[in-house]
């Protein structure tokens, strides 16, 4: 028996491991879309529950999944601050470079919006910082727009 999209989205959207666990053990698509693309994946990360985005990873949700804008799971805990999460992303073979739909990266959103831990988990991880967004700025050039001082230092660093 299927389990309807809203159900398998809501459960990611509350980190409610358990329910997850019962649609996956009803062979649902793991991977389905709400109405903006979102994921279980996507919705689990960008709300912070770690462990429901251990569970759908080890279920075999797609790690890069990009909604109707391009983002990904790993995109979102970057301008949310989730290091944890983007950890676990990145150990699950997260694409550190991929770019959404006006050109930004994880990268790009950690430093604009003082996410600083995970420029540098980004970083160390090996995130292009030659990339540029629609407008033709780095993630240098974005820093420096927001008065990220340490964002700077890390990336002249690196």
């Amino acid at each position: 028996m299927e389990v309807s999209n809203e159900v398998i989205i809501h459960a990611a959207r509350l980190g409610n491991v358990a329910v997850l666990e019962e649609i996956v053990q009803t062979g649902s698509d793991i991977n389905v879309q709400d109405a903006k693309g979102y994921t279980p994946l996507i919705i689990a990360c960008y709300n912070g529950h770690l462990d429901a985005a251990r569970f759908l990873l080890q279920a075999g949700a797609d790690v890069n999944a990009v909604d109707h804008g391009g983002n990904t799971a790993l995109m979102g805990v970057s301008f949310k601050g989730y290091e944890p999460i983007a950890k676990l992303l990145i150990d699950h073979g997260a694409d550190l470079n991929m770019q959404h739909g006006n050109g930004g990266t994880a990268l790009m959103f950690a430093a604009m919006f003082g996410r600083n831990e995970l420029v540098k988990l980004l970083l160390e991880s090996g995130a292009d910082t030659t990339l540029l967004d629609v407008r033709g700025l780095s993630v240098m050039d974005l820093a420096l727009q927001q008065g990220n001082e340490l964002a700077v230092e890390l990336l002249t660093q690196s």
